[in-house]
Protein backbone atom coordinates (compact mmCIF):
# COMPACT_ATOMS: atom_id res chain seq x y z
CA UNK A 1 0.00 0.00 0.00
CA UNK A 2 2.59 1.96 0.59
CA UNK A 3 3.78 2.49 -2.88
CA UNK A 4 0.41 3.50 -4.67
CA UNK A 5 0.38 6.31 -2.10
CA UNK A 6 4.00 7.50 -2.84
CA UNK A 7 3.17 7.35 -5.87
CA UNK A 8 -0.10 9.86 -5.44
CA UNK A 9 2.05 11.48 -3.84
CA UNK A 10 4.99 12.05 -6.33
CA UNK A 11 2.07 12.80 -9.06
CA UNK A 12 0.22 15.67 -6.73
CA UNK A 13 3.42 17.72 -6.34
CA UNK A 14 4.36 16.87 -9.38
CA UNK A 15 0.77 19.08 -10.47
CA UNK A 16 1.41 21.55 -8.07
CA UNK A 17 4.97 22.14 -9.38
CA UNK A 18 3.66 22.64 -12.78
CA UNK A 19 1.30 24.78 -11.70
CA UNK A 20 3.37 27.39 -9.55
CA UNK A 21 5.65 27.32 -13.13
CA UNK A 22 2.99 28.02 -15.34
CA UNK A 23 1.57 31.14 -12.73
CA UNK A 24 5.41 32.52 -12.32
CA UNK A 25 5.79 32.26 -16.41
CA UNK A 26 1.93 34.03 -16.86
CA UNK A 27 3.40 36.63 -14.48
CA UNK A 28 6.31 37.17 -15.93
CA UNK A 29 4.88 37.36 -19.24
CA UNK A 30 2.45 39.98 -17.64
CA UNK A 31 5.58 41.86 -16.66
CA UNK A 32 6.97 42.06 -20.03
CA UNK A 33 4.36 44.54 -21.10
CA UNK A 34 4.42 46.49 -18.08
CA UNK A 35 1.52 45.18 -16.10
CA UNK A 36 1.25 43.55 -12.26
CA UNK A 37 -0.62 40.10 -12.19
CA UNK A 38 -4.30 41.65 -10.25
CA UNK A 39 -6.86 39.34 -11.91
CA UNK A 40 -6.92 35.44 -10.89
CA UNK A 41 -6.12 33.22 -14.05
CA UNK A 42 -8.82 30.80 -13.85
CA UNK A 43 -9.87 30.25 -17.72
CA UNK A 44 -7.87 26.78 -19.21
CA UNK A 45 -8.43 26.70 -23.41
CA UNK A 46 -11.89 24.37 -22.92
CA UNK A 47 -13.28 27.39 -20.84
CA UNK A 48 -12.27 30.35 -22.72
CA UNK A 49 -12.99 28.59 -26.16
CA UNK A 50 -16.49 27.88 -24.58
CA UNK A 51 -16.42 31.84 -23.60
CA UNK A 52 -15.51 32.66 -27.09
CA UNK A 53 -17.92 30.36 -28.93
CA UNK A 54 -21.10 31.48 -26.35
CA UNK A 55 -19.88 35.07 -27.18
CA UNK A 56 -19.94 34.88 -30.82
CA UNK A 57 -23.00 33.07 -31.03
CA UNK A 58 -23.10 33.07 -34.89
CA UNK A 59 -25.98 30.58 -35.35
CA UNK A 60 -27.78 32.46 -33.05
CA UNK A 61 -27.31 35.52 -34.14
CA UNK A 62 -28.31 34.86 -37.70
CA UNK A 63 -31.45 33.98 -36.50
CA UNK A 64 -32.12 36.97 -34.28
CA UNK A 65 -30.88 39.48 -37.26
CA UNK A 66 -31.92 37.40 -40.11
CA UNK A 67 -34.20 39.98 -41.95
CA UNK A 68 -31.25 42.55 -42.19
CA UNK A 69 -29.40 40.12 -45.06
CA UNK A 70 -32.53 38.62 -46.56
CA UNK A 71 -34.68 42.00 -47.26
CA UNK A 72 -31.33 43.29 -48.79
CA UNK A 73 -29.37 40.45 -50.22
CA UNK A 74 -32.11 37.73 -50.93
CA UNK A 75 -31.50 33.84 -50.44
CA UNK A 76 -28.42 34.06 -52.33
CA UNK A 77 -27.20 37.56 -50.76
CA UNK A 78 -27.42 36.16 -47.23
CA UNK A 79 -24.90 33.05 -48.02
CA UNK A 80 -22.53 35.06 -49.98
CA UNK A 81 -22.35 37.81 -47.64
CA UNK A 82 -22.04 35.05 -44.82
CA UNK A 83 -19.22 33.59 -46.40
CA UNK A 84 -17.44 36.70 -47.22
CA UNK A 85 -17.92 37.80 -43.90
CA UNK A 86 -16.76 34.66 -42.15
CA UNK A 87 -13.29 35.36 -44.46
CA UNK A 88 -13.29 38.60 -43.21
CA UNK A 89 -13.64 37.99 -39.50
CA UNK A 90 -11.16 35.26 -40.05
CA UNK A 91 -8.70 37.41 -41.51
CA UNK A 92 -9.31 40.00 -38.92
CA UNK A 93 -8.97 37.67 -35.88
CA UNK A 94 -5.23 36.12 -37.25
CA UNK A 95 -4.46 39.63 -37.19
CA UNK A 96 -5.56 40.31 -33.64
CA UNK A 97 -3.95 37.14 -32.46
CA UNK A 98 -0.72 38.66 -33.49
CA UNK A 99 -0.88 41.15 -31.57
CA UNK A 100 -2.67 39.75 -28.23
CA UNK A 101 0.22 37.03 -28.35
CA UNK A 102 2.45 39.98 -28.29
CA UNK A 103 0.66 41.63 -25.79
CA UNK A 104 -1.77 39.74 -23.77
CA UNK A 105 -3.55 42.05 -21.83
CA UNK A 106 -7.20 43.33 -20.80
CA UNK A 107 -6.81 46.40 -22.55
CA UNK A 108 -6.64 44.68 -25.91
CA UNK A 109 -6.74 47.25 -28.88
CA UNK A 110 -6.49 50.85 -26.99
CA UNK A 111 -2.94 49.22 -25.71
CA UNK A 112 -2.31 47.69 -28.91
CA UNK A 113 -2.56 51.06 -30.45
CA UNK A 114 -0.23 52.80 -27.91
CA UNK A 115 2.90 50.66 -28.37
CA UNK A 116 2.37 50.63 -32.39
CA UNK A 117 1.15 54.13 -32.86
CA UNK A 118 3.98 57.41 -33.76
CA UNK A 119 4.74 59.58 -30.88
CA UNK A 120 3.28 62.25 -31.79
CA UNK A 121 -0.36 60.66 -31.89
CA UNK A 122 0.35 57.97 -29.33
CA UNK A 123 -1.64 58.88 -26.46
CA UNK A 124 -5.28 60.39 -28.01
CA UNK A 125 -4.95 57.64 -30.88
CA UNK A 126 -5.15 54.94 -27.60
CA UNK A 127 -7.28 57.32 -25.92
CA UNK A 128 -9.78 57.22 -28.77
CA UNK A 129 -9.74 53.33 -29.43
CA UNK A 130 -10.22 52.78 -25.35
CA UNK A 131 -13.32 54.60 -25.81
CA UNK A 132 -14.85 53.14 -28.89
CA UNK A 133 -14.08 49.90 -27.42
CA UNK A 134 -15.68 50.85 -24.00
CA UNK A 135 -19.22 51.86 -25.70
CA UNK A 136 -18.66 49.02 -28.32
CA UNK A 137 -18.83 46.36 -25.82
CA UNK A 138 -21.34 48.36 -23.85
CA UNK A 139 -23.66 48.46 -27.02
CA UNK A 140 -22.86 44.47 -27.60
CA UNK A 141 -24.19 43.94 -23.75
CA UNK A 142 -27.32 45.94 -24.17
CA UNK A 143 -27.95 44.22 -27.87
CA UNK A 144 -27.94 40.81 -26.51
CA UNK A 145 -30.13 42.01 -23.23
CA UNK A 146 -32.57 43.50 -25.83
CA UNK A 147 -32.81 40.48 -28.35
CA UNK A 148 -33.32 37.99 -25.55
CA UNK A 149 -36.04 40.17 -24.24
CA UNK A 150 -37.78 40.41 -27.58
CA UNK A 151 -37.35 37.34 -27.67
CA UNK A 152 -39.40 35.96 -25.26
CA UNK A 153 -41.94 38.53 -25.57
CA UNK A 154 -41.90 36.64 -29.40
CA UNK A 155 -42.34 33.02 -27.70
CA UNK A 156 -45.70 34.70 -25.47
CA UNK A 157 -47.04 35.82 -28.84
CA UNK A 158 -46.40 32.49 -30.29
CA UNK A 159 -48.79 30.41 -27.88
CA UNK A 160 -51.13 33.17 -27.23
CA UNK A 161 -51.99 34.77 -30.58
CA UNK A 162 -53.89 37.57 -28.60
CA UNK A 163 -51.08 39.26 -26.46
CA UNK A 164 -50.14 42.05 -27.40
CA UNK A 165 -46.22 43.51 -26.26
CA UNK A 166 -45.76 46.35 -24.55
CA UNK A 167 -42.45 48.15 -24.27
CA UNK A 168 -42.44 48.58 -20.34
CA UNK A 169 -42.66 44.26 -20.31
CA UNK A 170 -39.79 44.52 -22.48
CA UNK A 171 -38.20 46.80 -20.51
CA UNK A 172 -38.39 44.12 -16.85
CA UNK A 173 -37.32 41.38 -19.06
CA UNK A 174 -34.04 43.33 -20.08
CA UNK A 175 -33.23 44.02 -16.49
CA UNK A 176 -34.09 40.78 -15.44
CA UNK A 177 -31.26 39.09 -17.59
CA UNK A 178 -29.20 41.95 -17.10
CA UNK A 179 -29.61 41.04 -13.13
CA UNK A 180 -28.86 37.41 -14.34
CA UNK A 181 -25.91 38.34 -16.16
CA UNK A 182 -24.62 40.31 -13.31
CA UNK A 183 -25.28 37.41 -10.42
CA UNK A 184 -23.34 35.07 -12.48
CA UNK A 185 -20.22 37.61 -12.83
CA UNK A 186 -20.39 38.75 -8.96
CA UNK A 187 -22.16 36.46 -6.96
CA UNK A 188 -20.75 32.79 -8.62
CA UNK A 189 -17.46 34.46 -10.31
CA UNK A 190 -15.53 31.78 -9.21
CA UNK A 191 -17.88 29.38 -11.13
CA UNK A 192 -17.50 31.47 -14.37
CA UNK A 193 -15.21 29.42 -16.59
CA UNK A 194 -17.62 26.00 -15.59
CA UNK A 195 -20.16 27.87 -16.52
CA UNK A 196 -18.76 28.34 -19.95
CA UNK A 197 -17.35 25.38 -20.37
CA UNK A 198 -21.06 24.18 -19.96
CA UNK A 199 -22.65 26.64 -21.96
CA UNK A 200 -20.32 25.54 -24.80
CA UNK A 201 -22.27 21.89 -24.79
CA UNK A 202 -25.52 23.71 -24.86
CA UNK A 203 -24.23 25.72 -28.38
CA UNK A 204 -23.34 22.62 -29.66
CA UNK A 205 -26.22 20.54 -28.87
CA UNK A 206 -28.48 23.40 -29.31
CA UNK A 207 -27.59 23.96 -32.95
CA UNK A 208 -28.25 19.81 -33.47
CA UNK A 209 -31.32 20.09 -31.74
CA UNK A 210 -32.79 22.71 -33.96
CA UNK A 211 -31.33 21.97 -37.30
CA UNK A 212 -32.15 18.09 -37.30
CA UNK A 213 -35.83 18.49 -36.68
CA UNK A 214 -36.02 21.60 -38.89
CA UNK A 215 -34.34 19.70 -42.12
CA UNK A 216 -36.25 16.11 -41.14
CA UNK A 217 -39.51 17.62 -40.81
CA UNK A 218 -40.19 20.41 -42.85
CA UNK A 219 -40.08 21.14 -47.15
CA UNK A 220 -37.47 22.10 -48.89
CA UNK A 221 -36.52 24.64 -51.54
CA UNK A 222 -34.62 24.11 -54.47
CA UNK A 223 -31.10 24.75 -54.88
CA UNK A 224 -31.64 27.59 -57.64
CA UNK A 225 -34.52 28.92 -55.21
CA UNK A 226 -31.70 29.24 -52.48
CA UNK A 227 -28.32 29.67 -54.27
CA UNK A 228 -29.39 32.42 -57.09
CA UNK A 229 -32.20 34.28 -55.70
CA UNK A 230 -31.18 37.79 -54.78
CA UNK A 231 -33.43 40.60 -53.28
CA UNK A 232 -33.23 44.21 -53.19
CA UNK A 233 -36.42 45.07 -50.37
CA UNK A 234 -34.72 48.51 -49.33
CA UNK A 235 -34.92 49.76 -52.92
CA UNK A 236 -31.39 50.81 -53.20
CA UNK A 237 -30.00 51.55 -56.78
CA UNK A 238 -28.44 48.03 -57.79
CA UNK A 239 -28.09 44.77 -56.01
CA UNK A 240 -24.50 44.81 -55.19
CA UNK A 241 -25.76 47.83 -53.06
CA UNK A 242 -28.30 46.45 -51.47
CA UNK A 243 -26.09 43.01 -50.63
CA UNK A 244 -23.50 45.50 -48.74
CA UNK A 245 -26.08 46.95 -47.08
CA UNK A 246 -27.57 43.60 -45.48
CA UNK A 247 -24.06 42.23 -44.94
CA UNK A 248 -24.14 44.02 -41.40
CA UNK A 249 -26.29 41.84 -40.34
CA UNK A 250 -24.42 39.02 -41.04
CA UNK A 251 -21.08 40.88 -39.55
CA UNK A 252 -23.14 41.19 -35.78
CA UNK A 253 -23.79 37.81 -35.80
CA UNK A 254 -19.56 37.86 -36.12
CA UNK A 255 -18.88 40.76 -34.01
CA UNK A 256 -17.30 40.07 -30.46
CA UNK A 257 -14.68 37.47 -31.09
CA UNK A 258 -12.18 39.84 -29.06
CA UNK A 259 -14.05 38.86 -26.13
CA UNK A 260 -11.01 36.55 -24.61
CA UNK A 261 -8.85 39.31 -25.63
CA UNK A 262 -10.22 41.12 -22.88
CA UNK A 263 -10.16 38.38 -20.44
CA UNK A 264 -6.37 37.62 -21.37
CA UNK A 265 -5.26 38.24 -17.89
CA UNK A 266 -7.26 35.89 -16.83
CA UNK A 267 -6.24 32.66 -18.46
CA UNK A 268 -3.46 30.51 -18.45
CA UNK A 269 -0.59 31.25 -20.91
CA UNK A 270 -2.74 33.45 -22.45
CA UNK A 271 -0.45 34.43 -24.76
CA UNK A 272 -0.77 30.90 -26.83
CA UNK A 273 -4.38 30.21 -25.53
CA UNK A 274 -6.24 33.33 -26.35
CA UNK A 275 -5.15 33.17 -30.07
CA UNK A 276 -5.99 29.75 -30.15
CA UNK A 277 -9.17 30.23 -28.71
CA UNK A 278 -10.74 33.28 -30.27
CA UNK A 279 -9.17 31.43 -34.13
CA UNK A 280 -11.14 28.28 -33.19
CA UNK A 281 -14.28 29.89 -32.09
CA UNK A 282 -14.49 31.58 -35.53
CA UNK A 283 -14.06 28.23 -37.36
CA UNK A 284 -16.70 26.30 -35.47
CA UNK A 285 -19.05 29.35 -35.47
CA UNK A 286 -18.48 29.84 -38.64
CA UNK A 287 -19.53 26.20 -39.68
CA UNK A 288 -22.26 25.99 -37.37
CA UNK A 289 -23.67 29.92 -38.58
CA UNK A 290 -23.19 28.20 -42.17
CA UNK A 291 -24.91 25.12 -41.40
CA UNK A 292 -28.32 27.16 -39.72
CA UNK A 293 -28.40 29.64 -42.96
CA UNK A 294 -28.56 26.84 -45.14
CA UNK A 295 -31.22 25.11 -43.20
CA UNK A 296 -33.48 27.88 -42.60
CA UNK A 297 -33.26 29.23 -46.47
CA UNK A 298 -33.73 25.77 -47.56
CA UNK A 299 -36.58 25.06 -45.28
CA UNK A 300 -38.34 28.71 -45.72
CA UNK A 301 -40.74 27.55 -48.15
CA UNK A 302 -43.36 31.25 -47.84
CA UNK A 303 -41.07 34.22 -47.14
CA UNK A 304 -43.74 36.04 -46.93
CA UNK A 305 -45.32 34.90 -44.02
CA UNK A 306 -41.90 34.21 -42.41
CA UNK A 307 -41.03 38.14 -42.70
CA UNK A 308 -44.92 39.04 -41.63
CA UNK A 309 -44.05 36.62 -38.46
CA UNK A 310 -46.52 38.41 -35.74
CA UNK A 311 -43.22 37.18 -33.11
CA UNK A 312 -41.47 39.62 -34.84
CA UNK A 313 -38.42 36.96 -35.73
CA UNK A 314 -38.93 34.81 -39.10
CA UNK A 315 -37.08 31.99 -37.53
CA UNK A 316 -40.59 31.35 -34.83
CA UNK A 317 -43.07 30.95 -37.94
CA UNK A 318 -39.86 28.80 -40.09
CA UNK A 319 -40.02 26.45 -37.22
CA UNK A 320 -43.42 26.33 -36.83
CA UNK A 321 -44.25 25.47 -40.96
CA UNK A 322 -41.56 23.08 -40.70
CA UNK A 323 -42.85 21.33 -37.24
CA UNK A 324 -46.94 22.01 -37.69
CA UNK A 325 -46.57 21.99 -33.86
CA UNK A 326 -46.69 25.07 -31.75
CA UNK A 327 -45.55 22.47 -28.99
CA UNK A 328 -42.11 21.66 -30.75
CA UNK A 329 -41.78 25.26 -32.55
CA UNK A 330 -42.19 26.32 -28.85
CA UNK A 331 -39.40 23.82 -27.81
CA UNK A 332 -36.98 24.81 -30.77
CA UNK A 333 -37.23 28.57 -30.81
CA UNK A 334 -36.86 28.61 -26.79
CA UNK A 335 -33.16 27.38 -27.55
CA UNK A 336 -32.36 30.76 -29.05
CA UNK A 337 -33.24 32.86 -26.21
CA UNK A 338 -31.53 30.56 -23.77
CA UNK A 339 -28.29 30.84 -25.29
CA UNK A 340 -28.76 34.71 -26.11
CA UNK A 341 -28.79 35.07 -22.44
CA UNK A 342 -25.84 33.41 -21.82
CA UNK A 343 -24.26 35.42 -24.58
CA UNK A 344 -24.93 38.44 -22.13
CA UNK A 345 -22.88 37.28 -19.00
CA UNK A 346 -20.06 36.92 -21.03
CA UNK A 347 -20.58 40.00 -22.69
CA UNK A 348 -20.96 41.52 -19.21
CA UNK A 349 -17.63 39.76 -18.26
CA UNK A 350 -16.02 41.05 -21.38
CA UNK A 351 -17.12 44.81 -20.95
CA UNK A 352 -16.60 45.31 -17.15
CA UNK A 353 -12.83 43.88 -17.93
CA UNK A 354 -12.16 46.41 -20.38
CA UNK A 355 -13.65 48.94 -18.21
CA UNK A 356 -11.88 48.21 -15.20
CA UNK A 357 -8.13 47.83 -17.78
CA UNK A 358 -8.85 51.61 -19.29
CA UNK A 359 -9.59 52.41 -15.70
CA UNK A 360 -6.54 51.04 -14.70
CA UNK A 361 -4.62 53.17 -17.02
CA UNK A 362 -6.30 56.30 -15.76
CA UNK A 363 -8.75 56.39 -19.17
CA UNK A 364 -12.15 57.13 -17.17
CA UNK A 365 -13.36 59.40 -14.96
CA UNK A 366 -13.54 57.83 -11.69
CA UNK A 367 -10.35 55.48 -12.56
CA UNK A 368 -9.23 55.43 -9.33
CA UNK A 369 -12.70 53.63 -8.25
CA UNK A 370 -13.13 51.84 -11.74
CA UNK A 371 -9.84 49.99 -11.47
CA UNK A 372 -10.75 48.56 -7.87
CA UNK A 373 -11.28 44.64 -7.47
CA UNK A 374 -12.88 42.72 -4.82
CA UNK A 375 -11.72 39.53 -2.45
CA UNK A 376 -12.02 37.13 -5.51
CA UNK A 377 -9.83 39.75 -8.26
CA UNK A 378 -13.51 40.53 -9.84
CA UNK A 379 -13.92 44.42 -10.94
CA UNK A 380 -17.36 44.86 -8.69
CA UNK A 381 -17.03 48.82 -9.43
CA UNK A 382 -16.44 48.50 -13.61
CA UNK A 383 -19.44 45.61 -13.31
CA UNK A 384 -21.82 48.17 -11.50
CA UNK A 385 -21.06 50.86 -14.20
CA UNK A 386 -21.47 48.85 -17.42
CA UNK A 387 -24.94 47.65 -15.22
CA UNK A 388 -25.95 51.05 -14.55
CA UNK A 389 -25.27 52.08 -18.56
CA UNK A 390 -27.43 49.20 -19.61
CA UNK A 391 -30.30 49.85 -17.66
CA UNK A 392 -30.43 53.03 -18.67
CA UNK A 393 -30.08 52.69 -22.24
CA UNK A 394 -32.88 49.92 -21.94
CA UNK A 395 -35.24 53.01 -21.11
CA UNK A 396 -34.79 53.66 -24.57
CA UNK A 397 -37.17 50.90 -25.41
CA UNK A 398 -39.95 52.90 -23.89
CA UNK A 399 -39.43 56.07 -26.54
CA UNK A 400 -38.63 53.36 -29.56
CA UNK A 401 -37.52 50.13 -30.31
CA UNK A 402 -36.19 51.07 -33.41
CA UNK A 403 -33.58 53.44 -31.80
CA UNK A 404 -32.23 50.77 -29.45
CA UNK A 405 -32.00 48.81 -32.70
CA UNK A 406 -29.22 50.87 -33.62
CA UNK A 407 -27.07 49.84 -31.31
CA UNK A 408 -26.66 46.75 -33.33
CA UNK A 409 -25.10 48.89 -35.82
CA UNK A 410 -23.35 51.13 -33.27
CA UNK A 411 -21.33 48.03 -32.03
CA UNK A 412 -20.23 46.88 -35.51
CA UNK A 413 -18.81 49.94 -36.27
CA UNK A 414 -17.45 51.04 -32.87
CA UNK A 415 -15.69 47.51 -32.22
CA UNK A 416 -14.67 47.68 -36.17
CA UNK A 417 -13.10 50.45 -35.90
CA UNK A 418 -10.92 49.56 -33.12
CA UNK A 419 -9.95 46.32 -35.08
CA UNK A 420 -9.56 48.66 -38.20
CA UNK A 421 -6.93 51.28 -36.46
CA UNK A 422 -4.87 48.38 -34.55
CA UNK A 423 -4.93 46.48 -38.52
CA UNK A 424 -3.44 49.82 -40.20
CA UNK A 425 -0.62 50.23 -37.42
CA UNK A 426 0.54 46.50 -37.72
CA UNK A 427 0.69 46.88 -41.39
CA UNK A 428 2.94 49.90 -40.61
CA UNK A 429 5.52 48.76 -37.80
CA UNK A 430 5.36 45.55 -40.40
CA UNK A 431 6.26 47.28 -43.40
CA UNK A 432 8.60 49.38 -41.64
CA UNK A 433 10.64 47.00 -39.94
CA UNK A 434 9.49 47.76 -36.42
CA UNK A 435 8.85 44.82 -34.80
CA UNK A 436 12.02 42.47 -33.78
CA UNK A 437 11.61 38.27 -33.38
CA UNK A 438 11.01 37.55 -29.86
CA UNK A 439 14.05 35.55 -29.78
CA UNK A 440 15.94 38.65 -30.14
CA UNK A 441 15.03 40.28 -26.95
CA UNK A 442 16.10 39.66 -23.27
CA UNK A 443 13.75 37.82 -21.36
CA UNK A 444 13.70 40.63 -18.47
CA UNK A 445 13.20 43.16 -21.27
CA UNK A 446 10.22 45.55 -21.39
CA UNK A 447 8.70 45.13 -24.62
CA UNK A 448 5.54 45.64 -25.89
CA UNK A 449 4.05 49.35 -24.56
CA UNK A 450 4.80 52.42 -24.98
CA UNK A 451 8.31 53.53 -25.25
CA UNK A 452 9.40 50.30 -25.20
CA UNK A 453 10.95 47.87 -28.46
CA UNK A 454 8.10 45.92 -30.18
CA UNK A 455 8.71 42.01 -29.96
CA UNK A 456 6.57 39.37 -32.05
CA UNK A 457 5.07 36.52 -29.67
CA UNK A 458 4.55 33.16 -30.24
CA UNK A 459 2.12 33.24 -32.64
CA UNK A 460 3.19 35.15 -36.00
CA UNK A 461 2.66 34.80 -39.38
CA UNK A 462 5.72 35.39 -41.47
CA UNK A 463 6.67 36.99 -44.68
CA UNK A 464 4.42 38.64 -47.61
CA UNK A 465 1.27 35.84 -46.08
CA UNK A 466 0.99 38.03 -42.84
CA UNK A 467 1.40 41.43 -44.38
CA UNK A 468 -1.51 40.24 -47.07
CA UNK A 469 -3.30 38.94 -44.29
CA UNK A 470 -3.22 42.09 -42.68
CA UNK A 471 -3.78 44.31 -45.92
CA UNK A 472 -7.09 42.11 -46.49
CA UNK A 473 -8.36 42.63 -42.93
CA UNK A 474 -7.77 46.23 -43.38
CA UNK A 475 -9.95 46.29 -46.57
CA UNK A 476 -12.82 44.00 -44.77
CA UNK A 477 -12.90 46.15 -41.70
CA UNK A 478 -13.00 49.56 -44.01
CA UNK A 479 -15.92 48.13 -45.63
CA UNK A 480 -17.73 46.93 -42.70
CA UNK A 481 -17.28 50.31 -41.19
CA UNK A 482 -18.91 52.23 -44.12
CA UNK A 483 -21.52 50.18 -44.31
CA UNK A 484 -22.33 50.05 -40.71
CA UNK A 485 -23.58 53.52 -41.11
CA UNK A 486 -25.88 53.07 -44.06
CA UNK A 487 -30.19 52.56 -43.32
CA UNK A 488 -31.66 49.16 -44.02
CA UNK A 489 -33.71 51.42 -47.32
CA UNK A 490 -33.74 54.77 -49.57
CA UNK A 491 -35.05 57.47 -48.38
CA UNK A 492 -35.49 56.33 -44.38
CA UNK A 493 -37.63 57.92 -42.15
CA UNK A 494 -36.55 59.21 -39.06
CA UNK A 495 -38.11 55.72 -37.20
CA UNK A 496 -35.84 53.84 -39.93
CA UNK A 497 -32.73 56.07 -40.09
CA UNK A 498 -29.15 54.44 -39.00
CA UNK A 499 -28.85 56.40 -35.89
CA UNK A 500 -24.82 54.49 -35.67
CA UNK A 501 -23.15 57.24 -36.95
CA UNK A 502 -24.51 59.60 -34.53
CA UNK A 503 -23.16 57.25 -31.74
CA UNK A 504 -20.00 56.48 -32.86
CA UNK A 505 -19.57 60.26 -34.00
CA UNK A 506 -20.60 61.32 -30.53
CA UNK A 507 -18.76 58.99 -28.74
CA UNK A 508 -15.28 60.29 -30.71
CA UNK A 509 -16.79 64.05 -30.22
CA UNK A 510 -17.13 63.18 -26.18
CA UNK A 511 -13.47 61.53 -26.14
CA UNK A 512 -11.95 64.00 -27.68
CA UNK A 513 -13.14 67.12 -25.70
CA UNK A 514 -13.07 64.99 -22.00
CA UNK A 515 -9.13 64.22 -23.64
CA UNK A 516 -8.39 67.74 -24.47
CA UNK A 517 -9.46 69.20 -20.96
CA UNK A 518 -8.57 66.84 -18.60
CA UNK A 519 -7.99 63.38 -19.81
CA UNK A 520 -4.63 64.48 -21.80
CA UNK A 521 -2.97 65.40 -18.22
CA UNK A 522 -3.81 62.04 -16.70
CA UNK A 523 -3.64 59.47 -19.60
CA UNK A 524 -0.08 58.94 -20.92
CA UNK A 525 -1.15 55.20 -22.05
CA UNK A 526 -1.16 51.83 -20.47
CA UNK A 527 0.71 52.42 -17.48
CA UNK A 528 4.25 50.54 -16.48
CA UNK A 529 3.58 49.07 -13.45
CA UNK A 530 6.62 47.53 -13.27
CA UNK A 531 9.89 48.64 -14.06
CA UNK A 532 12.38 46.61 -15.59
CA UNK A 533 15.85 47.04 -17.08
Amino acid sequence: MQEPIELRDRQLDSKLASTSQSRVQDEQGLGRVGKKQILKRRFGFLSILGFSCTILASWEGILSTFTIPFENGGPAGTIYSFLLVWAGTFSTFLTMSELVSMAPTSGGQYHWVSMMSPKWCQKYLSFLTGWLIVIGWLGAFASTCYLSASQIQGLVVLNHPSYVPTAWQAVLLFWFIVAAAVFVNVMASTMLPKFEGFVLILHLVGFFAIVIPLLYLGNHNSASDVFGQFANDGGFQTEGLSFLVGMVGNMFAFTGADAAVHMSEEIHDAEKVVPQSILTSVLINGLLGFGMTLSTLFTMTDATAALASPTGYPYMEIFCSATSSIGGCTVMSAIVPILVITTAVGSLASSSRMVWSFARDRGLPGWRFLSRVNAQAVPQWSILVVTIAAVLLALIILGSAAVLNDVVSLCVSALYTSYLISAFLLIWKRCTGGIREQSEMPVDTLVNTPGAPLAWGPFHIRGALGLAINAFTVVYLTVGVFFSFWPDEMNPTPSTMNWAVVGTAGTSLVSTLYYVFWAKYEYTGPVVEIDRD
